[in-house]
């Protein structure tokens, strides 16, 4: 069902230093997942030489031992070769220990190994700080994928977490053709599933591994997600009874109308709501918990709705939509503060999460926005303050209201927590939590990438309509940035939009497959435009969307 795992790219030492007797530290520049291949001569038999890895040094130099090595046993008959391919490892710095000489830089080579998808992507900007980010996120992905799914972090647990899948499954589509990948590990969730209909946080499943309903509802959002990404309806139809059989489970343990804590299980443990959050925001409040995990299973319902309408079950449809509006007025009922129009504890994610998932009257809306802003700008310092699970939504919520500015400022913040924290103290690869701690090689904070694609880039695909068959295209340009080249490999073929700021004109160039519809959305206010060549001006009532077929086209406007 998923291509195998291949070798992807050979990377070379950066550095070799002494870091001990007959010890020496091999720095890869990078962090990988993969192979290591060393090359030995005038070892003398029975000779033991190990290699520890990691992924960071410690803030004093200090290797970041965590019991995670081969050993090399030498046969002493000349030049020996050493390439471990019964396990993979992922690191940056290796230790060798046992060695009288330094190695070579040619004696050692790394292999980054992932499952052989393709790139369907790409990104680049005016703004080095964006791109920086945005590389980080999109090679991270590649560190995360050699067994045919992604995991949460490949040398700690290499468990294919529901929770960290969720929160980037988007971006991860977005960037890659994974649906071979997620083909095969939808199956191990539909696999895992038990006969209450009880889900874990992982699949595969080997243990009690920690998380909450965001992760075991992966089986909906993510069946939802790659239908819409490349139209695949076999995996609704085939997933829907898990679907279904999940809720009715879901139902047990909600309590006048609102899901409640359900009990820890021997497959299942904790009952998290958001999660790797940073220094200040309690992630275990009690309303926060389950205004998250209510607003997720609004999203689920609402879901739900949408698939019951592609696979034609009427009824399950108008059920799904019911439960749906019931749900949303009753977390509106409990959860709402009038005095400072919140929701929970009123961080990030107690905002954002009931406005995408239909919770705030439309009266409100306007006011839980000024929340927001509020909440991130003086409260939080104009800083994301989210775990994996806020960093999606919060992405959904600043796509959908346009919040480009409030998102970049966010982004270009350099101080913790954030990527460009992350970026200066030296990672190549998103980490686990804000502050560096544990993994520096994760799948937490990779929720984040759709934006450049869908807010900076412009490529946002129409609301239930599967692979990129009908497009909305409209560059959100925060102050700053003043050109953008994205472009998306769609299942109808390449889809690109390069855009340059000028002096009050914004210039598209735009690319649009056979078989797919875009509609460029022009700002409001602007009544002329130039397309091939020819100007253009909207007539009284006209709609500011310029519908177009496939084929090229330079279109360009006044600011």
């Amino acid at each position: 069902m998923v291509e195998q795992s291949r070798i992807q790219d050979t990377i070379p030492p950066l550095k070799i230093s002494e870091f001990g007797k007959d010890t020496f530290l091999i720095d890869m520049g990078k962090n990988l997942t993969g192979w290591v291949e060393m090359h030995f001569s005038g070892l003398e038999k029975a000779q033991e030489i190990k290699l520890d890895y990691c992924d960071h040094l410690s803030e004093d130099g200090k290797f970041t031992d965590r019991n995670y090595y081969d050993k090399y046993i030498a046969s002493g008959t000349g030049p020996e070769v050493f390439k471990n391919k019964f396990n993979y490892h992922a690191f940056r710095h290796i230790r060798v220990s046992g060695l009288q000489e330094m190695p070579q830089p040619n004696a050692i080579k790394a292999y980054l190994i992932h499952t052989d998808y393709e790139a369907t992507s790409g990104f680049e900007c005016s703004d080095p700080d964006l791109n920086q980010i945005h590389d980080m996120l999109l090679y991270t992905f590649r560190c995360l994928s050699i067994s045919g799914n992604l995991v949460d972090c490949p040398h700690i647990e290499r468990l294919g977490y529901g929770g960290d899948g969720n929160a980037s499954t988007v971006t991860a589509q977005t960037m890659y053709n994974l649906g071979p990948l997620y083909t095969n590990w939808l199956q191990a969730w539909a696999d895992v599933i038990r006969e209450d209909g009880g889900m874990p946080h992982t699949a595969p499943n080997p243990y009690a591994a920690g998380g909450g309903p965001y992760w075991c509802g992966f089986i909906i959002t993510a069946t939802w997600n790659t239908f819409l990404n490349y139209g695949d309806t076999l995996l609704l139809n085939k997933h829907y009874p898990a679907m279904q059989k999940w809720l009715e489970y879901v139902d047990k343990y909600s309590i006048d109308g609102l899901l409640k804590r359900w009990p820890d299980t021997d497959y299942r443990a904790w009952y998290l709501g958001d999660w790797a959050t940073p220094d200040g925001i309690d992630q275990t409040a009690e309303a926060s918990v389950d205004v998250v995990n209510n607003s997720f299973l609004s999203v689920c319902f609402d879901n739900m709705k949408r698939i019951a309408r592609v696979l034609e079950k009427p009824e399950d449809e108008k059920m799904y939509a019911k439960k749906m509006e019931q749900l949303q007025k009753k977390i509106h009922e409990v959860f709402f503060e009038e005095q400072d129009n919140t929701y929970g504890t009123g961080t990030q994610i107690d905002l954002a999460y009931p406005m995408i998932a239909g919770v705030v009257p439309e009266n409100l809306q306007e006011k839980v926005t000024e929340s927001f802003y509020n909440e991130t700008n003086n409260n939080r310092k104009g800083h994301l303050a989210c775990g994996l699970v806020g960093l999606p939504v919060i992405t959904e919520w600043a796509v959908k209201n346009q919040a480009a500015e409030l998102m970049y400022s966010m982004l270009k913040k350099r101080e913790y927590p954030g990527f460009l924290y992350m970026i200066d103290n030296g990672a190549t690869t998103t980490w686990e939590h804000w502050n560096g701690h544990r993994s520096r090689i994760h799948n937490c904070y990779n929720g984040i990438g759709s934006w450049f694609y869908q807010a900076v880039g412009g490529i946002r695909p129409v609301e239930d309509v599967p692979a990129y068959q009908k497009v909305h295209i409209q560059p959100q340009i925060p102050e700053g940035v003043t050109w953008v080249k994205t472009f998306l490999e769609t299942p109808n073929g390449k889809l690109a939009v390069n855009w340059e700021l000028g002096e009050n004109t914004l210039q598209m160039d735009i690319e649009i497959p056979v078989g797919t519809e875009a509609g460029i959305a022009l700002p409001s206010g602007v009544k002329e435009y130039t397309l091939e060549n020819t100007d253009y001006q909207l007539k009284e009532n006209e709609t500011n969307v310029v519908p177009l077929k496939s084929g090229r086209y330079k279109i360009s406007y006044k600011m």
